[in-house]
């Protein structure tokens, strides 16, 4: 249904459908996943990898020519089921513990990519060694915070304080449980500042009068248990747990 028509097809899911990540999951299963551990893998050089969320995957791979290897099958394979790869989604790129070096060699920086609303970028532990490091994407966050100021201002008038706070609360809880994640603190803090300060600037333009002063504003947020950021999935690959 579109634009309150509906409209038949024989081909593809209607975008946005909870049914199109479930047919995705079953129909890549056959082409991708299977595809990947009994063909592409055995021919590699080197260790081979395969990650896949619905439609959305990854593949990494210990020498290049692998990589371009799949890249050249990929699209014969997908046709052959009546699939298309997205071009402009499709990126190739040296990723890993040499890359950093061999991208300043050309003179250029080390490349990035965005995977799952996560950019992952070559990073370095505190002790100089390589280390896997991940962010929110841009894109995701000005889309988060984009949501929740047009929520803010679409409710400040038509929920109670109370109710209003405690949803914007699980709004919060529900962005930190999904990127609080290792080394993406700074993203996350920046998030929950923004969206404060726009639930702070939205609640007083109820009225001509100020509703809250800040201080009082930060007790409200207190009351209802506003969300810390704090790591909720360690990815230290050797890190101990206590206790």
């Amino acid at each position: 249904m579109e634009d309150g028509l509906v409209e038949a097809a024989e081909v593809g899911t209607p975008q946005g459908s909870i049914l199109s990540p479930l047919l995705s999951n079953v129909y890549l299963h056959y082409v991708l996943d299977i595809w990947f551990q009994r063909r592409v893998r055995r021919h590699c050089r080197g260790v081979a990898f395969l990650f896949r969320f619905a439609d959305d995957f990854l593949a990494c791979f210990q020498y290049r020519t692998d990589a371009e290897a799949l890249l050249e099958n990929l699209k014969e394979r997908m046709a052959g089921f009546h699939l298309e790869l997205a071009e402009e989604k499709t990126r190739h790129l040296e990723f890993g513990r040499y890359a950093r070096a061999n991208a300043y060699q050309r003179g250029e920086n080390p490349k990035d990519f965005t995977f799952l609303g996560m950019t992952f970028f070559c990073g370095k532990t505190r002790h100089g060694a390589f280390k896997v490091k991940r962010k929110t994407s841009r894109k995701k966050l000005q889309q988060s915070l984009a949501r929740f100021t047009d929520w803010i201002r679409r409710y400040r008038n038509l929920l109670p304080t109370g109710d209003l706070l405690r949803q914007a609360q699980m709004r919060i809880q529900g962005h930190l449980n999904y990127y609080a994640i290792t080394d993406n603190s700074e993203s996350c803090q920046r998030y929950r500042h923004l969206t404060r300060r726009a639930l702070f600037k939205w609640l007083n333009r109820r009225s001509q009068r100020k509703s809250y002063t800040w201080d009082g504003f930060l007790q409200a947020l207190r009351h209802v248990g506003w969300p810390q950021v704090r790591v909720r999935l360690n990815l230290n690959p050797f890190a101990t747990l206590n206790g």
